[in-house]
């Protein structure tokens, strides 16, 4: 593996006073257009950098950031991060998302019922049709899961096409992935990471556990070495062909986010 360049990411000036205006000047501009009630913003206190929302409805829409991303993004780059998160609830997506994760279990609990019963139930009791409806029902339970994760990833492009139909720049955004994929990396042996990784880290803006493989890929898009994604270089990634390597698109397959690099080459796509 080559040399990784940790980019430059210093506390933007009056980082303190970003803190207090979360929920006025900077989200403020992004939830002017909405036609719906303006969700509640919070901070975590984790040093994680990320931002998550949540809420059953639009009206109970709720948006929280960690202490970690507002220490690491200008307020561009959390303006767009925002917006990101407003889409999600905007789009009703985690209501969604959440009723259709509730497929896979049904299909997992009717396969281990099916297959115990079939084990223990023996033939005269039709057990090895039952072992079959089991292992149809474990199947059906492999591929709706795939399918709930396949789900997931499309309602993150969804959030990043919506945070640009609400004024951000895509190159604020990608700059914004770019930047959390590296703090991110920073931490992943850190405590607070493995207490995420529980489930709450599926409704993150990235997936902090993969942020450690997905540098070296990254690492060639910031071609000035600044720490972040300009407009031009988002433009010449938008002329390039993303290549993945066969593991990393395994990784995807079983993964909640889409991989970064394809993210970010997705916002090339919206720029004008």
């Amino acid at each position: 593996m080559g040399r990784v360049v940790t980019p430059t990411v210093p506390t933007p000036p009056g980082a303190q006073s970003t803190r207090s205006g979360v929920s006025k000047t900077t989200f403020q501009r992004t939830t002017d257009y909405l036609q719906f009630p303006k969700p509640k913003v919070g901070i975590s206190r984790l040093a994680i950098p990320n931002a998550i929302a949540f809420g059953r409805t639009q009206r109970d829409g709720r948006v929280c950031v960690t202490r970690g991303i507002l220490n690491l993004l200008d307020k561009d780059e959390l303006r767009a991060v925002l917006g990101h998160e407003t889409s999600h609830i905007k789009n009703r997506d985690m209501l969604v998302i959440t009723l259709l994760s509730g497929i896979p279990l049904v299909m997992y609990w009717i396969a281990w019922s099916f297959m115990l019963g079939g084990a223990f139930g023996g033939r005269r009791q039709g057990g090895g049709y039952a072992v079959l409806i089991g292992l149809g029902a474990f199947l059906l339970y492999f591929v709706t899961n795939l399918l709930v994760l396949y789900g997931s990833r499309i309602r993150e492009y969804s959030a990043d096409l919506g945070s640009v139909q609400l004024g951000n720049m895509p190159y604020h955004l990608a700059s914004a992935l770019y930047k959390l994929v590296y703090g991110n990396a920073r931490l992943r042996r850190s405590e607070e990471l493995k207490q995420v990784e529980g489930g709450v880290k599926a409704f993150f803006l990235n997936d902090p556990s993969r942020a450690w493989s997905e540098i070296r890929e990254l690492s060639q898009v910031d071609r000035d070495m600044s720490g972040t994604i300009d407009y031009d270089e988002l433009m010449e990634l938008r002329q390039n062909k993303v290549r993945l390597r066969t593991a990393d698109k395994m990784m995807e397959l079983f993964s909640s986010h889409p991989n970064a690099l394809k993210r970010i080459k997705h916002l090339s796509t919206l720029a004008v």
